[in-house]
């Protein structure tokens, strides 16, 4: 059975969608938000004062430990303490826990759960277009709208602070991304239906848009960059990850990093392992279209290895498989990742899927304007005989993200827009967007609300950070670093 994040005070509800829904007229959707406003003033998002009855932020990150591959956990440790930014990525379970204490408007929305900008990029689309979208769904759940807007505005916070923009910089790249969050969802309300599902952001569009507002260097940077990942494809990975063995192409060992599974498991017999495992592969078929799993079928397993991913998935169990063609020049290499309980279910309540990976995947074909083609998911019985769920996708696919190291503030606030109107574009697909813009409203109330909050949770954040530093140092948690 997949492990559980126990609920402090009990396990809460499983949420479950409305078995009707109400066909609002849009002046009664608009009278929501304006009630909502009412209610919750927008100002009141610039609170954040935590307790004394605040839970620790390292027994949080324990307890997440609890379920993950013990042996794994100190490089997530140690991936943490590479700076504030980093420690942030991996936090999302102690800022939902944070969140929880904060104003909310009662209006819900399909969320990402961990929408810092790193979360966002490019990647490709099923059509071979480049597109900009929110690529990292392990928390997904639906839940207020306005903690997606909170984490991605202290992201940007954290990030200028950490380049050592000025105060007035910093508050300009976070007001820049909630004023653009707050002016795309406007701009959704007034949409059609359709109009809403089709919209998206290309890489085309985000040139034009650069070459007309930045420098020649960060065209260039923008541009090299798209250019890179173009080449960041299966060929890409199969260079990477595997060498020529007498039985064909291999997954090469770098543990801990990538260990193959026939290391892993050396008493297990090869062709018995493969042969479980292509059952495994086979039920995950049923998940895709037809279309697509005729695709698939087209190609077969030869290899599989543990590869260790991210900064706050570390732990979590991840494996690539790899898959050929035609021929060895003909390799697919799809990554398998182990979905856990969302991080925001004991504050907003249980998904309505019983399969954690299940919900993964339905959230982000429901978020993303354009899903990867073999995004589908699966559930595993272990050689522990424990049963776990795990989403699968192609590990890469024109996939990148923007490289912040080298974003200047007019920079930064450019990037800061884009994710705000991918984010409410987002929303939009799930939430009731003419009420949540009828909250917002045309001034920058809010955006000034969430820039106060944004500051106040970057000091937070490094508070935690030192935590964390000083649990490693007296011996509490163990790190490595490096990897």
């Amino acid at each position: 059975m997949t492990a559980q994040i126990v609920p402090p005070q009990g396990e809460q509800p499983r949420y479950r969608r409305p078995s009707k829904v109400p066909h609002l007229t849009v002046a009664e959707r608009a009278q929501r938000g304006r009630a909502a406003r009412k209610e919750v003033p927008r100002s009141s998002h610039a609170m954040f004062e935590p307790g004394p009855g605040r839970l620790d932020p390292i027994s949080l990150l324990e307890r997440q430990a609890a379920t993950r591959v013990p042996e794994l956990v100190p490089i997530r440790y140690g991936r943490m303490l590479v700076s504030p930014f980093a420690f942030f990525r991996g936090a999302a379970l102690i800022m939902a826990a944070d969140l929880a204490g904060t104003p909310t408007s009662g209006l819900r929305a399909q969320v990402c759960g961990d929408a810092h900008l790193s979360n966002f990029g490019v990647f490709a689309t099923p059509e071979r277009r480049m597109t900009f979208d929110i690529n990292d769904f392990d928390e997904t759940l639906p839940g207020p709208w306005e903690w997606d807007v909170k984490r991605l505005a202290a992201s940007f916070a954290i990030a200028a602070r950490e380049k050592g923009f000025s105060a007035a910089d910093q508050a300009q790249t976070v007001r820049t991304t909630v004023g653009a969050y707050r002016e795309g969802m406007a701009e959704f309300a007034a949409a059609r239906n359709l109009d809403v599902w089709y919209s998206h952001l290309d890489a085309e569009s985000i040139l034009r848009d650069i070459r007309d507002r930045a420098d020649k260097t960060a065209v260039k940077r923008v541009e090299s960059n798209l250019a890179k990942a173009r080449t960041r494809d299966s060929m890409q990975a199969f260079s990477k990850l595997t060498q020529q063995t007498p039985d064909g192409p291999r997954f090469v060992s770098q543990p801990p990093l990538i260990v193959p599974i026939t290391q892993l498991l050396p008493d297990v017999q090869a062709d018995e392992l493969l042969a479980r495992l292509r059952t495994l592969i086979r039920s995950y078929r049923r998940t895709l279209t037809s279309d697509r799993r005729h695709l698939l079928e087209e190609f077969r397993m030869v290899d599989m290895a543990r590869k260790v991913v991210g900064v706050g998935s570390v732990g979590t169990r991840a494996w690539v498989a790899l898959f050929l063609g035609r021929d060895d020049e003909d390799p697919l290499i799809l990554q398998m990742k182990e979905a856990q309980p969302s991080v925001l279910e004991e504050f907003v309540g249980r998904s309505e899927y019983t399969s954690s990976a299940q919900r993964v995947v339905a959230g982000q074909r429901l978020m993303q304007a354009s899903s990867d083609i073999f995004l589908g998911w699966q559930k595993v019985t272990g050689i522990d005989g424990k049963d776990r769920d795990f989403y699968v996708r192609q590990l890469r696919d024109w996939k990148a993200s923007a490289d912040i190291e080298t974003l200047r503030p007019r920079g930064l606030a450019i990037y800061g827009q884009l994710c705000g109107w991918t984010l409410a574009r987002a929303h939009a697909r799930s939430g009731d967007r003419v009420a949540i813009a009828s909250y917002l409203g045309a001034g920058d109330v809010f955006d000034r609300a969430v820039v106060e909050f944004a500051e106040a949770y970057a000091d937070q954040n490094e508070k935690d950070y030192a935590a964390l530093q000083e649990a490693v140092a007296d011996g509490r948690l163990t790190a490595i670093t490096g990897k």
